[in-house]
C-alpha cells in the first residue's frame, strides 16, 4: 500500500505514537511522517506509507497553518502553560491594544527557537539539553506570518489563527507577543489546521482509524503525487518511460512540453512515475516511485 492519508494527531500523542499505530492498522513497517507535531498539539499530521515515504525529504516547502490559544500575564520555560509557569506581570490589555501588537508581527520576522524544540546544535537536540538545565545561544532565523488574525479575547485569553512559513514556532510567536505587550504570555492550546495541502477537514480521526477494517482503511490512502499537486506534470512517451526509469537524463528538446529551468515537475507515463527537475536542457530524475 502506498500514499498518503492525513491524520487529526489527537492531544497526548506523540508524531511517533500516530506512526507506530499506523503500522498496525496497515500492516506495515514502512510508515512515516511529515511535520512533526508537539504532543500537547493537534491537527493534520500527514502519514506517508509504502513507497510514499519517498516523499517526505521532498515535499514542496508550504505554508501551514495553525489555531493557538494564548493567555497573557504568565511565562514558562517551555513557552506554553505545560512547562514551569510564573507569574509575569498584571495584565491590562484593550483589544485594540493587542491588534496594533499583532501588526508588528506580520510578514517576515525574526525567531529565536525555543529550547523546548526538536532543533539540533552540534548534534544534540535543543529539547534534550533543556532537560538537563542547559540553555545554549541559539541564532535567530527568519520566518514569514502571511496571516495572523485574532479570533477572540477576553481580556486575558484568546485565540489567534496564524499561516505561516515552515519552520514557525507558534509558542515563540506567543512569547514574543506577550513581550511586547510587556505582560508575557505562554500558549495555551495549539492545532494544526492545514498542512502539505491537506486541511483539518480532510483529517481522519486516529481512533476512527484504528477501528477500520484493513480494506476499508486501504480505500482512504491518497495516491503520493496528490502530495505534488503544486508542480506541473509531464507526460513521457514509452520510449521516455523506460529511458527516464533507467535515470537516463532525457532531452527537454525531445519533450513537446514548455519547461523552465530549475522548476520541478511530475512525471507521468500512464501512472505517476516521480519527480524530476529541468536543468540546463535535460529533464533529471529527483525521486521514482513506481517501485
Amino acid at each position: 500500500m502506498n500514499g498518503v492519508i492525513a491524520v487529526n494527531k489527537p492531544r497526548e500523542f506523540t508524531s511517533f505514537d500516530v506512526v507506530a499505530i499506523m503500522r498496525g492498522c496497515l500492516r506495515t513497517k514502512k510508515v512515516g511522517h511529515s511535520g512533526t507535531l508537539d504532543p500537547m498539539a493537534e491537527g493534520v499530521l500527514p502519514i506517508f506509507t509504502g513507497s510514499g515515504t519517498k516523499a517526505i525529504s521532498l515535499l514542496p516547502d508550504s505554508d501551514k497553518s495553525y489555531r493557538a490559544g494564548f493567555r497573557l500575564g504568565l511565562t514558562s520555560d517551555t513557552l506554553d502553560i505545560w512547562g514551569n509557569c510564573s507569574e509575569s506581570n498584571s495584565v491590562d490589555v484593550s483589544e485594540r491594544q493587542l491588534l496594533a501588537v499583532l501588526e508588528k508581527f506580520r510578514g517576515e520576522i525574526e525567531q529565536i527557537p525555543p529550547m523546548y524544540s526538536a532543533l539540533k546544535v552540534n548534534g544534540q537536540k535543543l529539547c534534550d539539553l533543556a532537560r538537563r538545565g542547559i540553555e545554549v545561544e541559539r541564532a535567530p532565523r527568519k520566518v514569514t506570518i502571511t496571516r495572523l488574525e485574532l479570533l477572540g479575547f477576553d481580556g486575558r485569553d484568546g485565540v489567534i489563527d496564524v499561516d505561516c512559513s515552515s519552520g514557525t514556532y507558534i509558542r515563540t510567536l506567543v512569547d514574543d507577543i506577550g513581550a511586547a505587550l510587556g505582560t508575557g504570555a505562554v500558549m495555551t492550546s495549539l492545532v494544526r489546521t492545514r498542512a502539505c495541502g491537506f486541511s483539518i477537514g480532510e483529517c481522519y480521526p486516529l481512533e476512527e482509524l484504528k477501528a477500520l477494517p484493513y480494506e476499508k482503511l486501504a480505500k482512504l490512502i491518497k495516491p503520493i503525487d496528490s502530495v505534488f499537486k503544486e508542480f506541473p506534470e509531464i507526460r513521457l512517451d514509452e520510449t521516455q518511460k523506460r529511458l527516464y526509469l533507467n535515470g537516463v537524463r532525457l532531452d527537454l528538446s525531445r519533450i513537446h512540453f514548455p519547461t523552465e529551468n530549475g522548476q520541478t515537475y511530475r512525471i507521468y507515463a500512464g501512472e505517476f512515475l516521480g519527480i524530476a527537475a529541468a536543468e540546463n536542457g535535460e529533464l533529471i530524475s529527483k525521486k521514482r516511485f513506481n517501485s
